[in-house]
């Protein structure tokens, strides 16, 4: 078993892609960094903190990204936004498999706020395209960053997103809600807190997430292979309904955990047997007990 939440960028590519198939496009060498960091005195990366490319999953021919938690928490600027949108639409013109993006992120950049906020929007524009040309798009969230601000945002974007319990995922970060609403409201120090409200297993059960694996690297991959197939087998593209059906999820959301304080509360509103243990269930434990209990579904 070998722990996704451990490694980097660079490794999880080669880890979940066919043995020495993946392709980077702009790699190191070709030294395309951010034009504002140096401005600033701020250090660089020469891939800007992520791996964009192509390469083999399951023999079938996808395109990937992989943002590195380790360079500003995987923050997005000008030129990192631009790789992953250059690659989405790489991936259109020549109408690949499948999309798979390895998301590790705070969001925006704020050295590059502006640039960052724009970068991010055309990110998720070029989901909805890939989606709209019928190529299946999957977001795997298991880094010790989680994945939050614009790029939480983006994640939604995907048919699929795949989480371990060590993952998080939501809009606004545990400092960030601390930060504006204050410690009453959200204490960003409470890491319990933390991932009951924005871990794999709440995800899951508000169907943020539609499937929790273990944090295992080859369980990671199994599941982006089986999602691959399922979207394909069904359709990758966008639908009314299926956005009229989301639109509905989040409505039921609203009302039905409206003034409850914990998420503890939200899974008890949700029938969830003994919410106070779900925290000390592993995946498969969880999954049982959780499946029948669940917001929402399939995409």
């Amino acid at each position: 078993m070998s722990s996704y939440l451990e490694l980097t960028a660079r490794q999880r590519i080669p880890a979940l892609f066919d043995p020495g198939s993946f392709e980077e496009f702009l790699p190191p060498s070709a030294r395309i960094v951010s034009p504002h960091l140096a401005q600033l005195d701020a250090p660089v990366s020469f891939d800007d903190g992520v791996i964009v490319g192509r390469g083999l999953l399951g023999g079938q021919v996808v395109f990937g990204a992989a943002q590195e938690g380790g360079f500003m928490g995987g923050s997005v600027g000008e030129v990192h936004g631009a790789k992953l949108v250059g690659m989405l639409r790489r991936a259109i013109d020549e109408q690949a498999h499948a999309v798979l993006l390895l998301l590790e992120s705070g969001g925006v950049r704020l050295h590059e706020a502006n640039a960052g906020l724009i970068s991010v929007s055309e990110v998720m524009r070029a989901m909805l395209d890939a989606r709209a040309a019928n190529i299946p798009v999957v977001a795997l969230v298991g880094g010790a960053n989680g994945c939050f601000g614009g790029m939480g945002i983006s994640a939604r974007c995907a048919n699929t997103v795949i989480m371990s319990e060590e993952g998080r995922l939501a809009m606004s970060g545990p400092e960030v809600i601390e930060t504006a609403s204050g410690v009453e409201e959200f204490d960003s120090r409470d890491r319990a807190l933390v991932w009951r409200t924005t871990g794999g297993k709440h995800r899951y059960l508000l169907g943020d997430c539609q499937v929790l694996v273990p944090d295992d690297t080859a369980a990671f991959r199994a599941a982006a292979l089986q999602a691959i197939a399922e979207i394909r087998a069904g359709s990758a593209s966008l639908s009314l309904e299926g956005l009229l059906a989301e639109q509905d999820l989040l409505a039921r959301r609203l009302r039905d955990t409206a003034g409850l304080p914990d998420p503890v509360d939200v899974w008890r509103q949700l029938g969830v047997p003994d919410p106070a243990g779900v925290p000390m269930l592993d995946t498969d434990a969880f999954m049982q007990l959780a499946a029948p209990h669940r917001a929402g579904g399939p995409r």
